[in-house]
């Protein structure tokens, strides 16, 4: 994760200070120096269950080796991705047969979305652009601000909805690319390079900024309905205050679970803003949750399961430390995250411990959630292969294979993952 600095001297810094944010993984080691949280190396895994890949496939570039917020969306059957380099490609989810594919010759940083005939991306160069699903051709685009880094969302009723990098929010008609409203918020010096992605619910826009604060929008106007701050910046030095929201807030029944870097993981009511517990982890990849619980990559990338109505932990996964782990992603009774160097990694959801893993690409990491849709799996990487996958019971013994490592299992946690309990 890289950093968007607002002066010459704290952008110098943030280079050669990086390395005392852990989990930080993009920022190179210079000369002879070594990283002091280098990957954890990958033991031998046993295979409860069984990984198909059903078909792999490069349709694009993908990020030019840089992390960008470039995620598949599916809509109808049809799978769209975007590279860093301006092309669009419309696949079969069924076969991954290419239906269209179109260059733009724009730098794409963050999306897209669908919703009916329109897909939306957004750029390094602060554009917005509108294609048609059909046949990938232009609809609109309009220029914005800042950098998008996050995926623009469709409300649903009509309007588009953009969070870019300086923390400004555009609500735009989305047949026209008409600006309806925008609202800025003031960013803290130095902040993690990321936005989280709107998040609607049926009464307004939920959206987390800079600084730790959590919002929640009018679609109609952008009118602010309530704010509350997740997580307050402390430390002495502005790398220790960055407090970011990063992870984009995830919305079950009418509560938001939501997750800043250097914070506090939270829930909190979505009709209200009030924050109904608070607990202490720093996160900014993701997070995911159902029924049966909440799962959350770390940003020393350890996963963690915890109680959706207290926070209370259940366990952690620690064998993957500093892997650079993808937000989670639910299929089934199971946990898949990626990592930096293109693996696939499956954890069984009740205890935590490794049952599976594959390689997706061997010349490019992992960045994006895995997409889940009728019980498969897309997973898109860096270096723009696109695979879908389905997982079942294993066809091998589940005695331990040879070399496997005994210590793939999770450390059960039978209390909160540590409270914060100062009011926000």
């Amino acid at each position: 994760m890289g950093f968007q600095c607002r002066s010459t001297l704290t952008r110098l810094g943030a280079v050669l200070l990086a390395a005392l944010l852990a989990g930080c993984g993009s920022i190179p080691w210079f000369g002879k120096d070594k990283d002091p949280t280098p990957p954890t190396k990958l033991s031998s895994v046993v295979q409860e269950v069984a990984v198909n890949v059903l078909w792999s496939a490069r349709p694009t570039r993908g990020s030019d080796g840089r992390r960008l917020y470039l995620v598949p969306a599916l809509a109808a059957s049809h799978l769209y991705v975007a590279d860093a380099r301006g092309r669009v490609v419309s696949i079969a989810a069924e076969t991954g047969r290419i239906l269209w594919e179109r260059e733009t010759g724009l730098t794409f940083s963050g999306g897209p979305d669908v919703e009916g005939d329109r897909l939306a991306l957004g750029t390094s160069q602060g554009e917005l652009l509108v294609l048609s699903t059909q046949d990938g051709r232009e609809q609109w685009r309009a220029l914005l601000g800042s950098e998008v880094l996050s995926v623009p969302r469709f409300t649903g009723d009509g309007k588009l909805v953009v969070h870019t990098l300086d923390d400004t929010l555009y609500g735009l008609d989305a047949a026209t690319g008409k600006e309806l409203w925008r609202i800025a918020y003031p960013a803290p010096v130095l902040t993690l390079r990321g936005s989280s992605t709107p998040t609607m619910t049926p009464s307004g826009i939920v959206v987390g900024l800079s600084g730790g604060k959590l919002i929640k929008l009018d679609p109609q106007d952008g009118t602010p309905l309530w704010e509350v701050i997740v997580s307050r910046p402390s430390g002495r030095s502005e790398l220790a205050r960055i407090a970011d929201i990063d992870a984009d807030p995830i919305l079950i029944g009418n509560t938001l679970y939501v997750g800043s870097y250097n914070g506090d993981l939270a829930a909190v009511d979505a009709t209200t803003g009030e924050v109904l517990w608070r607990r202490e982890l720093s996160a900014h990849a993701g997070l995911a949750a159902e029924g049966t619980g909440l799962f959350v990559t770390d940003s020393q990338d350890r996963i963690w399961a915890a109680d959706l109505d207290s926070g209370a932990g259940r366990w952690k996964q620690e064998n993957l430390l500093y892997r650079q782990l993808t937000a989670p992603a639910l299929v089934g009774n199971l946990l898949a995250v990626g990592d930096l160097e293109g693996y696939l990694h499956l954890l069984n959801q009740s205890d935590g411990r490794l049952v599976g893993r594959t390689r997706i690409s061997k010349k490019g990491g992992i960045t994006a959630r895995p997409l889940v849709s009728g019980g498969r799996l897309y997973v898109y990487a860096k270096d723009g292969t696109l695979a879908a996958l389905t997982v079942g019971a294993s066809s091998v013994s589940k005695g331990r294979d040879k070399g496997a490592d005994a210590t793939q299992t999770a450390v059960p946690v039978d209390k909160p993952v540590a409270s914060s309990d100062e009011a926000p």
